[in-house]
């Protein structure tokens, strides 16, 4: 059973303060960070542990398949564990792994090490539909936009203070470091939260069934995953061609300038937080909506960054801008919409969202670093494009043939999602799907 304290009207639940959004922010950021704080360090790696760059590189990919894993498996569990215990327990874990990582003294162990900071790093999955949980319905959006400009921040500055800290020491400080952070965030996030029941007695079979099941039963959640992998694999398709482009002869900057133009992507934070009220206000629709017509203008900005020189900087710092600004718009609509209609399974919603990102993210990127040798930044252009464009489409669907956004408020009834695409309409009714 529910804690009626977190199941009463939203009128008589308290406002978060700002104290304790920042901090749900903050811990969301920094525990997505400790994903990408390799990624510049990848060439010192690999001469410190005497491996070629090639090898070197696999300790990304390792952090993102422990990522991968512990979205599908173990974000989940924030619907039916108490979620401040499985939070803090999640950071000391990550503070553990990353110390495991500063102390590795081979690449197998490294690639075990960063592994577990992947699975751990899931935490700020948990954090955000935590965070919706809190907030009243007034506030939803707002909240949400700003836990979630949290991850973006961490996401796009992980790479500007791993080469800060590496500058002044090696980079097995870049991870004491972060493991310091996470033991901080997991003692103040144990003072500062109330006990938080979980939204449902599942046993963990049927909880993860059940995902499965949300989205065949669920049109609003398919075509909102559809967008989630469009709209990451646009941001995806930037980042890792972005880096080939700067390096190249049109600009030759090095690493660290590189990393520098994380920092223009720091912008779309904003998108988040005024997203977030408008989503607060009934204009979900219209933050999609907008957040795709950006999202393809971006790319007819970022077509010129190719020419190099003044121009081509100009226009690939203000796409970065305005791509990171349509993602941010988009994802927050999805999050507001999917954790109306299905209130007391926001992890597992979060779940298949993130999922479904995540493989947009994959394929993004194989495609961007196979096609860049061949088409150069206007070929790479071109599919960010066409990626932003299947997005429309899929929205232009969801206008046509609107999927129901209703609450599913009661999960113990039966209720109606016959109508969850027309093209079921025959249906009559079918079990709420969070607990089929």
């Amino acid at each position: 059973m529910t804690d009626p304290e977190y199941e009463t009207d939203s009128a008589a639940r308290p406002t978060l303060s700002r104290a304790m959004v920042l901090l749900l922010a903050v811990t969301c950021g920094a525990a997505v960070a400790n994903i990408y704080y390799a990624q510049p360090l990848l060439p010192v790696i690999s001469r410190a542990l005497g491996v070629s760059e090639g090898a070197g590189g696999l300790v990304v990919t390792a952090s993102q398949i422990g990522y991968a894993i512990s979205l599908a498996l173990l974000v989940p569990l924030g619907d039916v564990l108490e979620r401040r215990r499985l939070v803090s327990v999640l950071l000391g874990l990550s503070a553990v792994a990353l110390l495991g990582a500063a102390i590795s003294p081979s690449l197998g162990l490294l690639y075990a090490a960063v592994a577990l900071i992947g699975v751990t790093s899931a935490v700020a999955q948990i954090v955000v539909p935590m965070a919706a949980s809190l907030a009243a319905d007034h506030e939803r959006g707002s909240v949400v936009g700003t836990v979630m400009s949290g991850l973006l921040v961490g996401i796009m500055l992980a790479r500007t203070a791993a080469g800060f800290l590496a500058e002044f020491g090696d980079w097995r400080l870049v991870f004491v470091f972060a493991a310091v952070l996470m033991v901080v965030l997991a003692v103040i996030l144990r003072l500062a939260l109330r006990p938080m029941p979980p939204s449902e007695t599942t046993p963990y079979p049927q909880l993860l069934h059940s995902v499965l099941t949300l989205v065949r039963t669920e049109s609003l959640l398919r075509r909102r995953m559809g967008l989630a992998a469009v709209g990451m694999g646009s941001f995806t398709i930037l980042w890792t061609a972005s880096s080939f482009l700067l390096a190249g002869p049109a600009y030759g900057y090095g690493p660290a300038g590189i990393g520098l133009f994380g920092l223009a992507g720091v912008v779309g934070a904003a998108a988040a937080v005024v997203a977030g009220r408008f989503a607060d206000r009934g204009r979900g629709r219209q933050v999609a909506t907008g957040g795709l017509v950006l999202l393809t203008a971006s790319w007819g900005v970022l077509a010129f960054a190719g020419a190099g020189g003044a121009g081509g900087l100009i226009s690939l710092v203000v796409g970065i801008m305005l791509l990171n600004l349509a993602q941010q718009a988009l994802l927050i609509s999805h999050q507001s919409v999917l954790y109306h209609r299905v209130p007391h399974a926001r992890s597992r919603v979060t779940t298949a969202l993130m999922v479904s990102s995540f493989a947009g993210s994959t394929v993004a990127s194989a495609l961007a670093s196979a096609l860049y040798p061949l088409v150069g930044w206007t070929g790479i252009s071109a599919l960010g494009a066409v990626t932003a464009l299947i997005g429309i489409g899929i929205w232009i669907l969801e206008l046509l043939r609107p999927s129901p956004s209703e609450p599913l408020t009661d999960p113990s009834v039966s209720v109606r999602t016959a109508t969850a695409d027309p093209a079921d309409s025959h249906s009559k009714s079918s079990k709420d799907p969070a607990h089929a």
